[in-house]
């Protein structure tokens, strides 16, 4: 309730004469937790009739006055001593409930502060296992690709033949490789043989031509020969029809 009064009192508002209304707080945030300590601390409240430690210090002095006095007055001093320990005790009460609030409130503050390492320790053990996880899930997905791997080579491997026939066929071109081989090497040493009879046909071929122009060239000397004699022979007839003539 107490609290309940001071928030009302923070919230009310202020009106001033001919000025508009406007809400607006009549203490600072500092000077509200000033003002709501000292009345805590001198248990004043909002309510009518006067504070607690002002009726206690009434009752201490009117004890403390009359026991000052010389008089016989005990009955006073005891009556004003029992009223001084009743206000003394009814002050007392709110005190010890205050004291009561404010070591659960220790207590509660200390358990919260443990509660708040637990759950720290556990945020942190939690996300160490996230991390964990996290590598365990990296790890599983590389052995599930593995294993798809597996399964596919697998699955390839049941699709080809038996090893008897892969050999089996391993075996006949292996045949076939050495058959080609060997039809590859007679097919070098034939065109080998081949290049050198094409070899020798073009030098026979080189020597025959050189032969044919050769007899082609003594056969031109030849001809020009006879025709050179066949030139002279008419002119030697000539002179000598001359001659005989002449005798």
């Amino acid at each position: 309730m107490l609290v309940a009064a001071f928030s009302m009192l923070k919230g009310r508002r202020v009106v001033g004469k001919g000025e508009a209304m406007a809400a607006h707080y009549a203490f600072g945030p500092h000077e509200d937790d000033a003002i709501i300590k000292h009345r805590l601390l001198t248990r004043t409240t909002t309510t009518r009739g006067e504070p607690p430690l002002k009726k206690l210090q009434k009752k201490f002095t009117s004890f403390a006055v009359e026991v000052e006095k010389n008089a016989d007055n005990y009955n006073d001093c005891e009556r004003l001593a029992k009223a001084f320990l009743q206000e003394l005790t009814t002050f007392e009460i709110p005190l010890l409930k205050s004291k009561a609030i404010v070591d659960a409130n220790v207590r509660e503050k200390e358990n919260f502060n443990e509660l708040k390492d637990e759950i720290n320790r556990q945020i942190v053990q939690v996300q160490a296992e996230i991390e964990d996880l996290k590598k365990e899930l990296e790890a599983s997905k590389i052995e599930r690709k593995h294993k798809e791997e597996c399964e596919t080579i697998r699955k390839l491997i049941a699709t080809q033949p038996p090893r008897s026939e892969t050999e089996k066929m391993i075996a006949e071109l292996e045949k076939e490789i050495a058959a080609l081989e060997a039809e590859d090497l007679a097919s070098s040493r034939l065109l080998e043989l081949r290049k050198k009879q094409f070899s020798l046909l073009l030098h026979v071929v080189d020597e025959l031509q050189v032969t044919i122009e050769d007899e082609q060239r003594n056969l031109i000397e030849e001809m020009k020969n006879l025709s050179e004699e066949q030139k002279v022979g008419p002119e030697d007839t000539s002179r000598g029809a001359e001659a005989m003539n002449i005798d």
